[in-house]
């Protein structure tokens, strides 16, 4: 087995040897950018390290590695458009360096262009692949929906805003996953303990990155500290707050959610001291251990060898413990 810095290294390499160069520039130039910002390469570096873990050669995965990768960055650029987000990974959006028209335009070619890497496989595994990419790609786009309509809902509840993540983030964390153990050709069974080990990750992942939005440092974290909050989005902290705060606070929550000032620090002060007295952070902390423990449940279950569901438990702590 590899280390995981070793996993990334290998997959930066390959995706610096498919860099586009072609025509029409303005098409494919903000694709070349984005996926060289950077990031935690953690869905690609899944898809290697699963494909090795069942006995597989990771190489063999670097397509579809590299699929993965390419799609979740085309969901963040249509994201930071819906979102209006000025700043991903530390630069500048796609749509704030080009234009809104390119952002869309291009993050479809990445779409088509995620598709066109599973073709580099044998039938039964591009059928596979394809199936689970096309199932994973709409979940994503039914989670970023709810996502949206939690925005104008008042109404929202705990296990809701707990099936949005599933979908928005953890399907993909599970995707790549279950896509390494498709390569490696192991058992149907064992893909599903992947699948599911990944999915509960994938949601303890995504309750961290919202704790971080309000709790995380500006010089690590690579986005706007207290996004989450500027667009009212009704996060597992907002959500434990409301149902654990007075009265007074409540209402106080629910008017800072209402507003849009222009200068928007005095508001991201003001809930997240909220957050704080309620203890809707220290709530948001247990339950992402709750959910990394789940994870580490199902990997108890699966027929691999010891070190390495070390390896996979290591890298959910440390998942669970980021500060990026």
């Amino acid at each position: 087995m590899h280390t995981i810095n070793e996993y990334r290294e290998e997959f930066i390499a390959y995706l610096d040897s498919k860099k586009i160069t072609k025509e029409p520039r303005n098409l494919y130039e903000p694709i070349t950018y984005i996926l060289s910002l950077g990031g935690k390469r953690l869905r690609p570096v899944l898809v290697l390290m699963t494909a090795e873990i069942f006995k597989g050669d990771f190489k063999k995965a670097l397509d579809a590695a590299l699929a993965i990768e390419v799609f979740h960055n085309f969901s963040l650029v249509h994201d930071d458009i819906m979102d209006d987000a000025p700043v991903r990974r530390g630069e500048t959006t796609v749509h704030e360096k080009w234009d809104i028209n390119t952002g869309i335009l291009s993050g479809d070619a990445m779409l088509i262009m995620a598709y066109q890497l599973f073709e580099n496989y044998e039938p039964n595994v591009f059928r596979d692949l394809a199936k689970l990419f096309s199932k994973t790609a709409l979940e994503v786009c039914e989670g970023q929906q709810y996502d949206v309509d939690f925005e104008t809902r008042d109404d929202v509840m705990l296990p809701e805003y707990l099936k949005m993540i599933e979908y928005k983030t953890a399907v993909l964390v599970a995707a790549a996953l279950k896509m390494g153990a498709i390569v490696a050709g192991a058992s149907d069974s064992e893909q599903e303990k992947m699948y599911n080990f990944g999915l509960n990750l994938g949601i303890a992942f995504q309750l961290q990155d919202d704790y971080l939005d309000v709790f995380g440092d500006p010089e690590t974290f690579g986005k706007q500290v207290g996004g989450d909050i500027i667009e009212n989005k009704k996060t597992y902290l907002y959500l434990k707050a409301l149902n654990s705060g007075s009265e007074m606070m409540t209402k106080e929550l629910e008017h800072l959610y209402s507003i849009q000032p222009k200068e928007s620090e005095a508001k991201i002060n003001a809930v997240r001291s909220i957050f704080e007295k309620t203890e809707a952070d220290k709530a948001t902390k247990i339950a992402i251990g709750d959910y990394t423990a789940r994870a580490f449940d199902v990997l108890e279950e699966m027929e691999i060898e010891p070190e390495n569901k070390d390896l996979l438990k290591q890298f959910g702590e440390n998942l669970m413990n980021r500060t990026v």
